[in-house]
């Protein structure tokens, strides 16, 4: 039997149950961009959508990327009926993350929430994701950090697949990024047996410069 494409995988969880997310739009990109200019976004493994319909219900205009056709029609359903202006705002794309071009300085924020690869692959696309942001705008990064693994929360077994702000920032042309925020943010989470634990997430918020030839 061949094995199953990422794409198989992921909808195939999502067929799984009714909801595999909360519908809550992450509250670091809450946190993070309620405060940006609107302009264009790009939602990195959008899943359900929550974090895409926020988006446009602030004005943005959103592309949602993700790897699952049946989380993208999920999403789609559910901004149609938030309402016609915020589902108008929204093109739905489906794509293989790994290796999907979202193009050269076209996005005035590219989110990118707790998306977990192996470390190649994960440093790749972030690299990917740094060149789509346009001068003067925003990379949002978050993730869990690789403190997680020594709770008894459930997460990858591998650490490379969990990652630091300063990973993330690594990744960056410091001539070319002002780091806003790089932090390391606790939160309360429950285990498998029902007990809260302390979890922590990277949260990295870079704003690329604007040339003196664009300023």
């Amino acid at each position: 039997m061949s094995e199953l494409t990422a794409q198989e995988i992921w909808d195939e969880r999502y067929r799984s149950r009714p909801a595999v997310w909360s519908g809550v739009p992450n509250r670091h990109l809450v946190g993070e961009a309620s405060d940006l200019p609107v302009g264009s976004a790009l939602d990195v493994g959008a899943g359900e959508g929550a974090d895409a319909i926020w988006l446009a219900q602030q004005g943005w205009q959103v592309t949602a990327v993700d790897v699952s056709v049946v989380a993208l029609e999920r999403g789609a359903e559910r901004a149609g009926r938030v309402g016609a202006d915020v589902a108008d705002r929204i093109a739905w794309t489906q794509a293989d993350l790994t290796a999907w071009e979202p193009g050269r300085e076209a996005y005035d924020l590219v989110s990118a929430q707790y998306m977990h690869l192996p470390q190649a692959q994960r440093e790749e696309l972030f690299r990917r994701l740094s060149e789509s942001v346009a001068p003067g705008g925003s990379l949002l990064v978050v993730g869990h950090h690789p403190s997680d693994l020594e709770t008894t929360v459930r997460r990858p077994s591998s650490a490379g697949l969990l990652y630091t702000g300063d990973d993330v920032a690594a990744l960056l042309d410091p001539e070319q990024w002002e780091i806003v925020t790089n932090a390391t943010v606790g939160r309360t989470a429950t285990d498998p047996d029902g007990r809260e634990v302390t979890i922590h997430d990277a949260v990295l918020h870079a704003r690329r410069s604007v040339s003196d030839a664009e300023a």
